[in-house]
């Protein structure tokens, strides 16, 4: 699962000498328009844009890195076979192609996907980029030593499951083939209609042989893209980029490279990164952030200052907190239990207790509410805006306990907003209502996230949340209800433990469909018909909100990553 390029945990507590106007019009998804934003029309290349970021960018190789449509910062230096549409809102959601031609060319089953390179594509230095170049960047990719990256090739390609990398195996592997400079061919163990998803990814960059350095590779990679690395210290704490002067933008529809220069700053605390922003002073002026939201405690200081509300860009992410049950430990064993929680849920207060409705969107669907996904609208066990308590007190007495009961609630103690002790406490007093008296199990981030996904020590009832890899239903719906993938010597996070051959089938029906809009359709079929059995209970879908400096123009936030598009940005 990719996370969302987030920071939520800090800034509950962050003070800020700043006011952002929470009802007022944001930039964001819908209202963004570039032109709007100081379009192409009016934009100038030059200048160095800023990043403040709270997280550093680790392990910049991207054999590495677990990113989705590129990610931010490495897609300015790391190209790919495919990469998302660097769109506003829901046309941002689309795959498209990147150093290849097309979004790539399955054969009748989808079990071989062939790509084709532009002309004329080359690295940093000039020397020319071949299929072979691809080939051995995802190998390397395979190594135990460059660990990190989506597991996906290792799952999908024909003997991508035992190989270990071309450090150990020099042969390569056989089921990736390149007839010419300028073609590649990927055979895969089964139908995989979202390969064209998947070859966003990092580990899709080509990577040169004769300049591979193994591990130390990340200090210097030889750049595909826009910027190539003339700085890096600390693992990416600092990371310097400057243009590529061979990279052509002839061959890349997608990057602007409007700056001459980007330099990320990382490892600074959340209310640093928000007050340099909202200040706007000297070189911040020109800043942004990937990774740290404006959060609760900011937005309540609310006093309709205009010229900030101009400064926030809202993006929706891919991503459903929700309540998981696990059906092995009793009560929750029992559907008629789960059902009376799921009528007992207040989301309001839940929602509130997540930042407010500027921040947290409710939820009843497991999917995001967001068409690449295959949104279908149902809610199986209406519980209104505040809870149905009468109703869960019905299905309690079918039950068998005419009383009440008693539970254990586990959830996280980092101040997430997600998972942590405000949305556990929130659940605790719309439940008790309904006769259920919840008893709350904190742990600490590791022992929380080892517990829950744990096949013999999850709970029976826990707080979890999950984001998309890329955007589609395929990512959100298998690895949380497939039954091939539970895991019970390892992380599982099937936390129903769901294996129904019928639900196993579809999910294998729509992998094979190429058709992506069809398949769509079909995820969000499937998202309804698996929640009624109540082995989840959607809550919210988080907001992102995020500043950027005065000077900051062109801002681009597409639904795939649901934040600020660092490769569309202009400065002053």
């Amino acid at each position: 699962m990719r996370q969302p390029s987030v920071n939520r945990a800090r800034v509950a507590t962050v003070s800020l000498a700043l006011v952002v106007a929470a009802g007022a019009a944001a930039c964001g998804p819908e209202d963004n328009d570039a032109k709007g934003a100081g379009g192409d029309s009016t934009l100038r290349k030059g200048g160095t844009l800023t990043v403040l970021n709270a997280n550093p960018q680790e392990d910049f190789d991207p054999a590495r890195l677990y990113t989705s449509g590129g990610g931010n910062v490495p897609s300015l230096v790391f190209r790919t076979l495919t990469t998302r549409n660097r769109e506003n809102g829901a046309a941002g959601a689309e795959v498209v192609p990147d150093l290849a031609t097309d979004t790539g060319r399955p054969n009748k089953d989808a079990t071989v996907w062939t790509y084709t390179l532009k002309k004329g594509l080359t690295y940093e230095d000039g020397t020319p980029i071949t299929s072979a170049d691809v080939k051995y960047g995802i190998e390397r990719s395979f190594a135990p030593e460059l660990s990190g990256g989506a597991p996906y090739l290792r799952d999908w390609l024909i003997g991508g499951a035992d190989y270990q990398g071309p450090y150990k195996d020099k042969k390569g592997l056989d089921s990736i083939e390149t007839p010419d400079d300028l073609t590649i061919v990927f055979h895969l163990d089964k139908p995989e209609g979202e390969f064209p998803y998947l070859a966003t990814q990092t580990q899709f960059t080509p990577v040169p042989k004769a300049k591979d350095t193994g591990t130390e590779y990340e200090e210097h990679p030889v750049s595909s893209g826009p910027y190539k690395v003339v700085r890096n210290e600390n693992d990416g704490e600092r990371l310097v980029l400057e243009r590529n002067p061979h990279w052509s933008a002839s061959t890349d529809a997608e990057r602007k490279a409007y700056p001459d220069r980007i330099d990320v700053r990382s490892g600074l605390d959340s209310s640093v990164i928000n007050q340099r922003l909202s200040s706007s002073q000297g070189a911040d002026a020109a800043a942004v952030t990937t990774d740290t939201n404006l959060g609760p405690a900011e937005l309540a200081k609310v006093t309709g200052d205009k010229e900030l509300a101009a400064r926030v860009g809202t993006g929706h992410f891919g991503y459903t907190d929700y309540i998981a049950f696990n059906p092995k430990v009793k009560p929750f064993d029992d559907p008629k239990v789960r059902q009376a929680i799921s009528y007992a849920v207040d989301r309001t207060s839940v929602i509130n207790a997540a930042g407010g409705s500027s921040l947290a969107e409710a939820a009843t669907t497991y999917l995001p509410n967001q068409k690449s996904f295959g949104y279908t609208p149902y809610d199986h066990f209406p519980a209104g805006a505040s809870g149905n308590p009468a109703k869960a007190r019905e299905l309690l007495k079918e039950a068998g306990h005419p009383n009440g009961l008693t539970v254990t609630l586990t959830h996280s103690n980092d101040k997430d907003f997600e998972t942590s002790p405000e949305i556990a406490t929130a659940l605790q007093d719309a439940l008790k209502k309904a006769g259920i008296t919840v008893k709350l199990q904190g742990l600490e981030s590791n022992d929380y996230k080892d517990k829950i996904h744990g096949a013999t020590s999850e709970p029976g009832f826990f707080l979890a949340h999950w984001g998309a890899d890329w955007p589609s239903g395929g990512p959100f719906l298998a690895p949380i209800f497939d039954g091939r993938q539970i895991v019970k010597d390892g992380a599982n996070f099937n936390t129903g433990f769901l294996d129904d051959k019928a639900v196993n089938d579809e999910i294998d029906a729509i992998n094979k469909l190429t058709d992506l809009d069809e398949a769509a359709r079909r995820w969000g079929a499937l998202d309804k018909k698996i929640g009624e059995q109540a082995l989840t209970v959607p809550l919210f879908h988080p907001v992102y909100k995020r500043l950027y400096g005065k000077d900051v123009k062109n801002i681009v936030i597409s639904d795939w990553t649901g934040v600020l598009d660092i490769s569309q940005v202009a400065v002053k």
